[in-house]
Parts: C-alpha cells; sequence; structure tokens
C-alpha cells in the first residue's frame, strides 16, 4: 500500500517529482480536487483508473498551464479561441479534435476527440508547468462517489493509492466544470456547470444546444457525468421541492434513525431548524448550495445513523442547471414525495 502524504502548498517540488516518477497526485482546481497524471504517460494514466474504479471508456479531462500548451495535443478552432479568450483560466471543458498520435486511447476513452481545460487555481498551474507536461485530472474520488472539494475528502478515498494530496483548501466553486462539444457543426454544452449557455452563446455570438440525454450502453461518452452513475453517497438521496419542506420534516421526525437535511438558508429559517442536528446549510443561493452541496452528501454519508438524506432542489433555471444535474445524479432522480406516497 502506498502510503498518502497531504503536502501543503510549500511542498509543491515534492509533489511534482512523484507525477514524474508517474505516480498519481491529486490537485486543487477551482471547481473540484482533481486527480492528477502525466497525461504523455499511459501507464501513469492507466492507474488512475484503476485508483477510482473508473470505467475504462469515460474519457479524461487534460488540465494544462496555459492556452498554448493545448495546441500540442488538440486542434484548436475558433470557438474555442473565443472561448479561451472569455473564460480562461476557469471552470471550462472544451471537446476538441485531438491531434494523431500525441495521447494514448487510455486518455481519450478510444474517441477523437479529447477533453481539455486550463484551471483557475495559481498553485495547480504552477504543478503542471514544473512537471513539463499537461495532466490528465478526473475528479479525486472513489468512481461514483461525491466529487471532493477538500483535501480530506480525497484523502477518505484515495488513501494508499495515490502518493499525496497537494492541499491548497476548499475549492471555490464546488461542482465540475461546463463542458461544451467544440468538435462538431454545432457547439454542445454536455454538461452544466458554473458558465451558463446563456454566457456561452454571448461570447461566441451564436446559439449553442444542451444535450442532457441519458447515454445508451453502447455509446462512448464524450465528457465524464454523460453515462455513468455519479456523485452519490452510499445513503439514499432524495431532492426536496420548496412546497414540500413541510411534509419532509414531518416525514423525518417520525423515522426511528435521524435524517439529514440539507437546505439553503432562508428554508432553514422559515422552518427554524437553525441550530439543530444533521441539518446541513447550503447557503443563500444556487451558487453556495454548488459549493456546499458534495460536502453536505459526504458529511451525513460519514454519519453512521443517517440513513436517508433529503436535499433541496433548486427551480429549474439556467443558474441552477449544474447544481440541479449533480443532485438529479446523486439521487438517481427520486423526489422525497415517493417516501411518503407509497
Amino acid at each position: 500500500m502506498v502510503e498518502t502524504k497531504i503536502w501543503t502548498a510549500e511542498e509543491l517540488p515534492d509533489a511534482v517529482k512523484a507525477l514524474k516518477r508517474g505516480a498519481l497526485v491529486s490537485f486543487p482546481t477551482e471547481t473540484v480536487y482533481g486527480l492528477g497524471a502525466d497525461a504523455y504517460n499511459e501507464r501513469a494514466v492507466g492507474k488512475v483508473y484503476t485508483a477510482k474504479g473508473r470505467p475504462s471508456d469515460n474519457p479524461l479531462i487534460v488540465h494544462v498551464a496555459d492556452v498554448e500548451q493545448v495546441s500540442d495535443f488538440a486542434q484548436v478552432n475558433e470557438w474555442a479561441k473565443t472561448l479561451m479568450a472569455t473564460f480562461w483560466p476557469g471552470p471550462m471543458t472544451m471537446i476538441l479534435p485531438v491531434v494523431p498520435g500525441v495521447l494514448s486511447k487510455t486518455v481519450t476513452g478510444g474517441l477523437d476527440t479529447v477533453a481539455v481545460r486550463l484551471p483557475a487555481n495559481d498553485l495547480t498551474r504552477d504543478l503542471i508547468r514544473q512537471v513539463g507536461s499537461p495532466l490528465v485530472g478526473p475528479s479525486a474520488n472513489t468512481s461514483g462517489r461525491p466529487s471532493p472539494t477538500l483535501a480530506k475528502h480525497v484523502y477518505h478515498d484515495l488513501h494508499g493509492k495515490i502518493a499525496g494530496v497537494l492541499d491548497d483548501g476548499p475549492t471555490k466553486i464546488g461542482v465540475e466544470s461546463t463542458v461544451i462539444d467544440l468538435s462538431t457543426d454545432m457547439p454542445t454544452v454536455l454538461r452544466p456547470g458554473w458558465i451558463t449557455p446563456e454566457a456561452i452563446e454571448e461570447a461566441l455570438g451564436r446559439s449553442v444546444m444542451s444535450q442532457s440525454r441519458v447515454l445508451d450502453p453502447s455509446e462512448a461518452p464524450k465528457a465524464p457525468g454523460m453515462k455513468y452513475r455519479h456523485y452519490a453517497p452510499d445513503k439514499a438521496v432524495y431532492m426536496v421541492g420548496d412546497d414540500e419542506w413541510t411534509q419532509a420534516i414531518v416525514w423525518a421526525q417520525d423515522q426511528l434513525s435521524p435524517v439529514g437535511l440539507m437546505l439553503p438558508n432562508a428554508l432553514i429559517a422559515k422552518h427554524q431548524l437553525a441550530g439543530m442536528d444533521f441539518v446541513w446549510s447550503l447557503g443563500d443561493d444556487a451558487r453556495s448550495a454548488a459549493a456546499n452541496l458534495f460536502a453536505g452528501l459526504r458529511y451525513f454519508d460519514d454519519q453512521k445513523e443517517v440513513q436517508t438524506i433529503l436535499v433541496a432542489s433548486m427551480p429549474a433555471q439556467s443558474e441552477n442547471a449544474a447544481y440541479n444535474n449533480r443532485l438529479g445524479k446523486a439521487s438517481g432522480g427520486h423526489f422525497a414525495s415517493e417516501l411518503w406516497t407509497d
């Protein structure tokens, strides 16, 4: 078993050495913590799938230190140039045609495209720069589990499997990047994130599509989160609408074991839940809710007495799409109303 270290920013050279020798290192981004390996080292990349228990046809996102590094392995079109200038560094992943023969199929999932992004984290960009190669970086969690927003989340899932975690504190955004496919005739958002389709349309001066369908088992996903179960704790998770909380709380109080409640501050105040056990604040708006979602799911997953987690859903608006997408996957699409109408 590998001894997993937690490194501070001052210990960056240790993380660089580990990656150069083909080991795995978790790194911070503004979205979630990623699981890094040298993208040009096929053997190291293979270890990522093993450590996470990740399906081999699920492509990996390649993280770069600067825009110039992208053209080494991907074909950059005009759409990409515009979005890079507008949103990078930042929480946007672009699907681009891959330059043949540079990256292994282990990175691309066997596709002729590659997912790439430039993270808005100075420490990680410095890490990539010093390694001298781009890094693959799926979320640093066991496949299917809630993504990690703290170094300790990574350690919980992957200690003994990776060399270390580069700790830069809590991530700011808390949900994975927006993924947009720029390899076809129509720019298409494949995974919602912090950057909305409307913002992308404004930058490009044209409309974009959004793909939300679940892939057929025979289809190869172009981006993470499109095909397999994601973001789910071991406990049962149910979504709760604003008008369902009174009934949800009554149901929770009738249970023999504690029920975890995750909801915004306004609803906590409305239902007089402040200071109560087994209540997790999602903050004041959709963006704070997204930042707190995975940490809350992990918190209640670690509470042995909690068997069920009830989580507030948000109105179906563009700014809430990333949060609702992750919550929908974590809950398997189940609503709390199923608990008292069965």
